[in-house]
Order: C-alpha cells, then structure tokens, then sequence
C-alpha cells in the first residue's frame, strides 16, 4: 500500500485539533478503500501554550502510528514543517495547516493527480475568508513574487501542496530562512493545478502576526532574488549621474554667467536624501548579510524536546 505523509505545524490549536483529526480519519478511509493508499500523519507542536499537546497525545492513544514531535519551544511555522519533514516516510507528502482553512478533503483530489503521475500538485486560492487587511496584504504580498521572484508563481498563492518523494531531500536540506512553497515551486516541477476557496477560521484566532507576514515577505524575496541588490545599484548610478549634470550646471553658471547659486537650501536637502537613501541601502545589504551569517553560525534550526 502507498503513503502519504501528512505533515501538521500545531501552535495554539487545541479547539480545531479534533475536528481535524475527524476530517482526516474519513480522508484516511476514502484514500485506502477507493485508492490504496494510507496516511501517514506527523503532528509537531511548536511550542503552544495552551492544550495543544494535551490534544495530541489523545489522537497518538487512538492512532498509536501517529508521529507526534514537541519542539522545546516556538521556533516558527515554517521550522515546524521543517522538523516533521524529517520524519516523512511516505511515497509522496503534504504539509497541511491545523486551523482547518485548508480542506483536507482536497488530499483526495492532490492524491488523484498524484496517482495520475504528477510530481507536483498545488492547490491554489481563488477566494480566501480573511478579513480585508489580510486579503491586501496577501495580493501585495503575491505581486511582490511575482514581480521579483518569478512571474508564473500563482497570483493567489498557495500553501497546500502534495509533492512525490522525490522532492523530499531537497526541501529537507534548504536554508533556515525559506518559503517553503516558494522553494518547492522553484525547484522546476510543473505543478498540477485545484483551484479551491479557503475556509473562514471557526476556532481560535490566527497568530500569523503582521511582523510574521513582514520576515516572511523579507525571506521570500531576499533569497531567490537579486533584484534588491540591482535596484541598489541602478539608484546608486543614477544619483550618480545626477550629481555629476548637477555640478557641471554649478560650474557653468558660476564661470560663464557669473552667476553666483546660493544653493545651502538644496545642499542641505541632497545630503539628507542621500543619507536616507544610504541608510537604505545599508539596511538592505544588511539583511542579506544577516541571512549569510544565520546559515553558517552552526545556530540549530530547531530543538526537539520528545517524539512520541
């Protein structure tokens, strides 16, 4: 019989955990009667503060194959996905959210397409259940992608995604700061394509802050793509230019005319604008320093109190 991992990042999930658990047993029950395939289910709990664990340990007593990982405290939801990828056994493999947001009923199409032959399935929002600020941050967000990443990267993102076994090692080997979904469309797999609406939240409240969002956006775009760093220096070659036509401008009056530019109102206005545009760019290199350093500092990029 086939396996299909089904990686879960838990942090604050207590009141849907059950109910997910539910949704994947009948999942689980459509998959190994009408296709031949199992579930492999790997839980790892990021640090919740509440009950989350308690809710676990009850899914491990009435599935005892299930894989629970407690990490020593919150390392974040992408290092979550991280820790559960070691574990995967399975011939193919999804990362799939515990808020309930994401269909689980849609791995029996993913699985589908999979058995079809496809490598790389993805399901893509049409329509998300979000409040208003969340649905323009994540078309900023998408447009951003798109514009300095890659411009076939879906318009309305994606984070549910079965992938074959054969993706595994490259994501189990990728850098500390990734967009997981980013890497695995970048690594070239034509993707199969569901469209779907993603659910309104029922239990609990999102913690994916807007200073989340902020470092996922920096680390999307900062590693695959060089375009800041161009842009840095385009700005750089233009001021440049415009430095020079302007002082050439100075000589010219002062020597053939005669004619005497009292310009300490636009000196003084130049040298903040250059000094804002530097710190800039300092702040921008920096981050891509910073990025270098956190990958070769030897930093562990998560720590594994149990497994269970």
């Amino acid at each position: 019989m086939k396996k299909l991992s089904v990686v879960i990042p838990v942090y604050y999930n207590e009141g849907s955990l059950p109910e997910l658990f539910a949704e994947l047993m009948r999942v689980e029950d459509i998959l190994r009667r009408s296709r031949g395939i199992e579930l492999e289910l790997l839980f790892v709990d990021d640090g919740s503060g509440d009950n989350s664990f308690v809710e676990l340990m009850k899914i491990k007593q009435i599935r005892p194959d299930t894989c629970v990982v407690k990490l020593a405290r919150n390392f974040g939801a992408i290092h979550a996905v991280k820790t559960g990828l070691q574990y995967v056994t399975g011939d193919c493999f999804t990362m799939l959210a515990a808020d309930l947001q994401d269909p689980p009923e849609l791995l029996v199409e993913m699985a589908d397409k999979w058995l079809a032959g496809s490598k790389f399935v993805i399901c893509v929002r049409e329509s998300r259940q979000d409040p208003l600020l969340s649905k323009a941050f994540a078309r900023l967000y998408y447009g951003i992608l798109r514009l300095t990443v890659t411009k076939t990267y879906p318009s309305g993102g994606f984070d549910l995604a079965l992938m074959d076994e054969l993706l595994l090692p490259y994501l189990q080997r990728s850098g500390k700061n990734i967009n997981i979904s980013l890497f695995a469309f970048w690594l070239g797999f034509e993707p199969e394509v569901i469209y779907y609406e993603r659910r309104e939240r029922v239990h609990g409240k999102s913690r994916w802050t807007f200073s989340k969002k902020f470092t996922h956006l920096l680390d999307s775009i900062l590693g695959f793509s060089v375009v800041p760093i161009r842009i840095i220096s385009f700005t750089g070659l233009i001021v440049a230019l415009l430095s020079f036509i302007y002082g050439i401008v100075l000589v010219f009056n002062a020597s053939v005319n005669h004619v005497i530019v009292p310009g300490f109102t636009t000196i003084a206005t130049l040298v903040a604008f250059l000094l804002g545009l530097i710190i800039i760019m300092l702040g921008i290199i920096g981050e891509y320093l910073w990025r270098v350093f956190d990958e070769v500092n030897r930093r562990p990029e998560y720590v594994i109190h149990e497994v269970y």
